[in-house]
């Protein structure tokens, strides 16, 4: 008598690991309705988000049940596939807007290269692939506040994550545009002064 082939199917969120806790995944139809528990953990070929991806065997073990499953009856022969979800980036911070002089218009300049991503893992990589800062207003004045929208993400692992919020805001100054006042060349007949 040759064990039934067991199937495994499951998912969790993204977590920049290729590992699948048994707790994640759930047993397939057995024989009689009997039941059987499920331990250790689970591999995966790479860590990035996609569906139905295939486990690997890992550590996973089959435990008997309480409704008179016998792990020795059954083996983790059948399909084991588990789906990887997008994990979260609940905000970005860290952008900066450079000051600049006053011209007219309420654009700002970013600079991304150091943003914080708050919910990456350790070891991904991730940028801003787009934003758009705009000052509160046109006029010269000393820490301006800078809305930042429609950011995007970048980078390697940029798929494996996704924002709940596009925008973020940072201060800058626009300085006084400076004025060259020239004098137009003048005559005047002979008074006895100085004046123009």
């Amino acid at each position: 008598i040759t064990p039934y082939a067991v199937s495994l199917t499951g998912g969790r969120v993204y977590d920049a690991t290729t590992d699948v806790a048994a707790s994640t995944l759930t047993i397939g139809t057995l024989i009689n309705q009997e039941t059987l528990n499920l331990s250790g953990v689970g591999t995966l070929a790479t860590k990035n988000v996609g569906q139905n991806k295939a486990v690997g065997l890992g550590t996973l073990t089959l435990v008997d049940g309480t409704n008179g499953g016998l792990a020795i009856n059954y083996a983790l022969t059948g399909a084991r596939t588990a789906t990887i979800t997008v994990a979260t980036i609940s905000t970005v911070s860290g952008i900066t807007a450079t000051d600049k002089t006053y011209d007219g218009n309420a654009t700002a300049s970013l600079v991304t290269s150091g943003a914080v991503f708050n919910g990456m893992f350790a070891g991904d990589v991730l940028s801003v692939a787009t934003s758009t800062g705009v000052f509160n207003d046109a006029r010269a004045a000393t820490g301006k506040t800078v809305s930042i929208s429609g950011i995007t993400l970048g980078g390697t692992d940029a798929g494996n994550y996704t924002l709940t919020t596009s925008t973020a805001s940072t201060t800058a100054t626009i300085d006084p545009k400076a004025l060259t006042v020239t004098a137009l060349s003048q005559t005047k007949v002979y008074d006895s002064n100085t004046s123009v």
